[in-house]
């Protein structure tokens, strides 16, 4: 899949039930990209519901990796549909096993006040960041690097992501590409505690649509830690466009064990990132 677009296209297989590809550089990754999984599930629960509901939030649980050599089976479940509000649950499957288990519910648009009193730090301008060299199927300019370093790879907190293709004008595609971007970066990629990992597998994940945008328009995602205990920990984010408006708000829970990476993980991570691996 060498776009977006293409990607989120799923194929039907019968009511409520859809595949999905992997993306073109899956096979570089050692397990599937988690935002992939959740995008593709997000989509295949839209297509359950009538189009004038979008998305307003999703909660994803990662219950085993996914194979970069499979296809994701997509079983979307219409939980309810009350008179402003549709909730789905959807179960994506490789070989028998659910790698992931999400509930979204969708929203009939409604006029109303706002307000917005998320954290923000901006990340300038960014035409004039350096763009990752490793073509992917998002845009990506860091504000805040990603490098290896003491073992570990430290995952940039705050970038610039768009998709790197145009995207139709179809409000349930654009949060589906929010969401893939959604996962990108670590909370605490960039936080340095003494036996703490930067960073590892995601347990589970949240998001939570405001604004329209379009997402193939650059948007910065910062995304900062709270806490972190017992292996695991927490972090929250969001995804705001040039003009300072919220698109969407994230949580996630990474698993965070420290362990040593070896020389070919160092490689394989390096030529995905587009890094010059340390010496």
């Amino acid at each position: 899949m060498r776009d977006l677009a293409a990607l989120l296209d799923l194929e039907v297989l019968d009511r409520d039930l859809f595949r999905g590809e992997n993306e073109q550089g899956a096979q570089n990754r050692l397990s599937l990209y988690g935002g992939q999984v959740a995008a593709q599930a997000l989509r295949a629960a839209g297509a359950s519901v009538a189009p004038d509901r979008v998305p307003h939030s999703l909660h994803g649980y990662f219950l085993r990796p996914g194979r970069v050599d499979r296809p994701v089976i997509l079983h979307v479940d219409r939980d309810r549909d009350g008179g402003s509000f549709s909730a789905r649950h959807v179960r994506a499957v490789q070989d028998g096993d659910v790698i992931f288990s999400m509930v979204a519910s969708f929203h009939a648009p409604e006029e109303s006040p706002t307000f917005d009193a998320a954290p923000t730090r901006g990340g300038g301008d960014p035409d004039t960041l350096a763009q990752r060299p490793v073509p992917l199927l998002v845009d990506v300019r860091e504000v805040t690097p990603t490098r290896i370093a003491d073992g570990q790879v430290r995952h940039s907190d705050r970038l610039w992501v768009r998709a790197a293709s145009p995207l139709p004008d179809d409000p349930l595609l654009h949060a589906c590409v929010l969401t893939y971007m959604s996962d990108l970066g670590s909370g605490f990629g960039q936080l340095e505690v003494s036996g703490l990992a930067a960073g590892g597998p995601s347990i589970d994940h949240s998001v939570w649509f405001h604004e329209p945008v379009r997402a193939d328009e650059w948007l910065l995602l910062e995304v900062w830690p709270l806490k972190a205990r017992s292996a695991r920990g927490v972090y929250q984010g969001s995804l705001r466009g040039r003009d300072g408006r919220l698109a969407a708000m994230i949580a996630q829970e990474m698993l965070l064990r420290s362990r040593e990476l070896t020389p070919d993980m160092v490689r394989r991570i390096s030529e995905h990132l587009g890094l010059t691996p340390p010496d």
